[in-house]
């Protein structure tokens, strides 16, 4: 089965590797790209909780970060393994993927929370904890200079859904949480299987289980 990763060309290689271990044929195709927002220090001392959401959010927070943060919480295993690359061991790592999951595993009262994600990011946590949102990065969509040809096509991010749904490819999609399956079916996109649980490991599970 040939196998269209998305993900960012920096970001694709562990996927990749893991997909080609199932004897699949790897079809990089990167649909966005990341970009930093700014390079000013972030001072994380008036807070009691630090949430970060991605992987990406995870890189440019290290890289200015001018203290360590009290308590800091991940969505996800992939974002809880970035901050650990960087010598930040998180507090609380959700048992689900996503603010929601976050929301619900949070102990309160929670106290002043920075938000610190992506530009444009959704707005739960903002919503419900009152949270300070830090916008560190924005993503921006590529065209890829040749279409490519697969059997299916790995979304690791709802941008990423909406980025590869301008293509005009029509294979089905392996998406790896609620969101990204959400913004997947908004853009026509026919979604075969969502990762369970939300991360490269649920992923993989779920072309093992297509074969």
């Amino acid at each position: 089965m040939r196998v269209i990763v998305t993900r960012p060309r920096a970001q694709a290689d562990e996927l990749a590797r893991r997909i080609e271990a199932l004897g699949h044929e790897v079809v990089l195709c990167p649909v966005t790209a990341i970009e930093p927002l700014g390079d000013e220090p972030v001072d994380p001392s008036g807070y009691d909780w630090l949430v970060v959401t991605s992987p990406n959010g995870a890189n440019e927070l290290a890289r200015r970060l001018t203290a360590k943060p009290t308590h800091v919480a991940a969505i996800g295993p992939g974002t809880a393994a970035t901050l650990r690359s960087h010598g930040i061991e998180p507090t609380l790592v959700p048992r689900v993927s996503t603010q929601e999951g976050l929301l619900a595993d949070l102990p309160r009262p929670a106290g002043r929370v920075l938000f610190a994600g992506a530009e444009g990011a959704r707005r739960v946590l903002v919503e419900e904890l009152g949270a300070d949102l830090l916008p560190l990065y924005r993503t921006v969509d590529l065209v890829p200079e040749e279409l490519p040809s697969g059997d299916i096509v790995v979304l690791a991010s709802a941008s990423a859904a909406r980025a590869w749904s301008r293509l005009g490819i029509g294979v089905p999609a392996i998406s790896i949480g609620p969101q990204t399956t959400k913004a997947a079916h908004e853009a026509g996109i026919e979604v075969a299987l969502e990762a369970d649980p939300h991360d490269m490991e649920g992923l993989v599970e779920a072309l093992r289980r297509l074969g």
